[in-house]
């Protein structure tokens, strides 16, 4: 029977996360969703441009929380670009096209649509985004311009910072030698049903399992259930095991989680190396519509060793 309540890693992992010194803002309004990730951002408006303080301040509220929820925001589509443009270049989704709706496709923009007729909402399993390109999206920016009348319709979050420091030392080491393959195929043509264009397949990429944060210098877990497939330095049946075992920890480390509720005129900001995600579909048969924004880091992920 899976516990509920912190393990003496979880605790460890926990009470070196709050050590973490925090300086106070003076440009923005931040206040914490959980002590372990999350927070929401107010008095700050992002169709504007952002002095140079508060953009400063915006991104070591990103690195401190790992998810930002920016409130009371009104934003053009352009707006919303331009404003994702300051963290990197932009990322083009290889599904975008499938998921344009009514809107022209726009490559840098990944839009979907969920109501009734749907057979499934894009992201409802823990995952990292496109972590099979070799070069990963760093942060998504999504806005939800519908979202269901009767409520619903959250999006899950978990540290995956805290998801690797609550392991064993033992555990740690091992991993740290480990690299892991991430397909897309797994989760857009088995799972979605999504066939590449003729002549061309979705990409796979090789990551290490345990990477470094390029801004924080902290380790995390990089693996995921919705795109890594194996571990290539194990053999089958020990890299389906491994593999089990880190998603199970990341399911049910609930002390590392949080669920953000979404309201009108909300952007959410999440950092896609270090967190994992997923959408919770409970208000079947309403609608939600969201368009989603990315921006590329400037490197791949390194690995800690």
């Amino acid at each position: 029977m899976s516990h509920t309540h912190p393990s003496f890693g979880d605790k460890r992992a926990i009470e070196a996360w709050h050590a973490l010194p925090r300086a106070p803002y003076q440009t923005i309004d931040v206040r914490r969703l959980t002590p372990t990730i999350g927070a929401e951002v107010h008095g700050i408006d992002l169709s504007q441009d952002l002095s140079d303080a508060q953009f400063a301040e915006v991104r070591r509220a990103m690195n401190e929380n790992l998810v930002v929820a920016f409130r009371g925001q009104t934003l053009s589509r352009e707006q919303h670009k331009a404003f994702v443009r300051r963290f990197g270049v932009l990322h083009q989704h290889t599904l975008s096209k499938f998921r344009a709706g009514e809107h022209a496709h726009d490559p840098e923009i990944l839009a979907w649509r969920t109501n009734k007729d749907s057979q499934y909402t894009a992201g409802e399993g823990w995952h990292s985004d496109v972590s099979c390109d070799e070069h990963p999206i760093a942060g998504s920016f999504l806005h939800v311009t519908r979202l269901p009348e009767q409520g619903g319709g959250d999006t899950a979050f978990t540290n995956m910072i805290l998801a690797y420091e609550s392991l064993s030392p033992a555990y740690q080491s091992f991993l740290e030698k480990l690299t892991a393959v991430h397909d897309g195929a797994l989760p857009w043509t088995i799972g979605y049903g999504v066939k590449p264009e003729p002549g061309k397949t979705f990409p796979t990429a090789e990551h290490p399992v345990v990477a470094i944060h390029p801004a924080t210098g902290r380790k995390f877990l990089y693996v995921n259930s919705g795109f890594t497939s194996h571990i290539p330095q194990l053999s089958r049946d020990e890299s389906a095991s491994v593999l089990q075992h880190l998603f199970r920890h990341i399911e049910k480390s609930v002390h590392f989680q949080v669920r953000v509720r979404w309201e009108p005129g909300t952007l959410l900001f999440w950092d896609n190396w270090a967190t994992q995600h997923r959408a919770i579909w409970d208000y079947f048969p309403e609608e939600r519509w969201g368009e989603r924004v990315s921006a590329l880091a400037p490197a791949r992920p390194q690995a800690a060793a």
